[in-house]
């Protein structure tokens, strides 16, 4: 028996999500990847056993598909006055360590988190966050992927404690929601009524001051049976000069 377990935290890439931008997938079955590999062989279908290779799958997505790592060059070309890294530029060493789960699945979609909220979980938890934690943010909107409405079920956090975790050393923090942020319908209902800077991408845009990077669209969050003590591996896919790559993040609890 193995001495730890491994929750998988990512949702799949799958046209059946629920949002704007959904990948597309193509599958191609084994009786057409051996017609494929005879074009490349010079060789017949029939040359292989029962005219049957390799099962092929063409996907059509965007880094912001799916479960992925969202880099400093998504949220502005520049952070702290530097040029914005991209995420293959990005340390390794940001993707493994300790996680710290805040739960807010009882806060309504559209609800802003503030320092305020993450403070007082901390105090709940008995646990001061370390530089490098990676924090998880549970909304439940992981639930909800495949219902229409999908990308605006999610609590979001605000820029101010979007600051505040940066301060304290946090270099990744992710959620189960659609994004970071409060959900962009609202963000736009807000502005429309009273335009003025902060409001439209407010939390994705500390990073043209301080470098930072979530994880969007985690899922099963519920399932970690603890705030703290646990390890999170999310390393993400290393896309050249990319504003995001795809991930498998996943939970280890020993």
């Amino acid at each position: 028996m193995s001495s730890f377990q491994i929750i998988d935290l990512s949702v799949p890439i799958t046209e059946r999500v629920k949002e704007p931008l959904p990948a597309k997938v193509d599958y191609y079955k084994h009786e057409q990847g051996a017609k494929q590999a005879a074009g490349l062989l010079d060789l017949k279908p029939e040359d292989f056993p029962e005219s049957k290779a390799w099962a092929v799958e063409t996907v059509t997505l965007s880094t912001h598909s799916g479960t992925h790592v969202d880099a400093p060059w998504h949220y502005w070309p520049t952070s702290g006055g530097k040029p914005s890294r991209t995420i293959d530029e990005l340390p390794l060493e940001w993707f493994y360590g300790s996680g710290v789960l805040f739960d807010f699945h009882d806060k309504a979609p559209g609800y802003e988190i503030t320092t305020e909220d993450l403070k007082q979980k901390l105090k709940e938890m008995d646990y001061e966050l370390k530089p490098y934690d990676i924090v998880l943010i549970r909304t439940d909107a992981d639930k909800k992927i495949f219902e229409e409405g999908y990308f605006n079920a999610h609590a979001g956090v605000s820029a101010e404690a979007t600051h505040w975790l940066i301060d304290q050393g946090i270099k990744v923090m992710g959620i189960d929601g659609w994004g970071w942020d409060i959900p962009i319908y609202l963000q736009a209902e807000d502005y429309k009524k009273n335009p003025r800077d902060g409001v439209l991408w407010a939390a994705h845009f500390v990073g043209q001051e301080k470098e930072y990077c979530q994880i969007e669209k985690l899922a099963n969050l519920d399932q970690i049976p603890k705030p703290y003590g646990f390890k999170v591996a999310c390393f993400p896919v290393k896309v050249e000069k990319a504003s995001a790559g795809w991930a498998r993040p996943v939970a280890i609890i020993e």
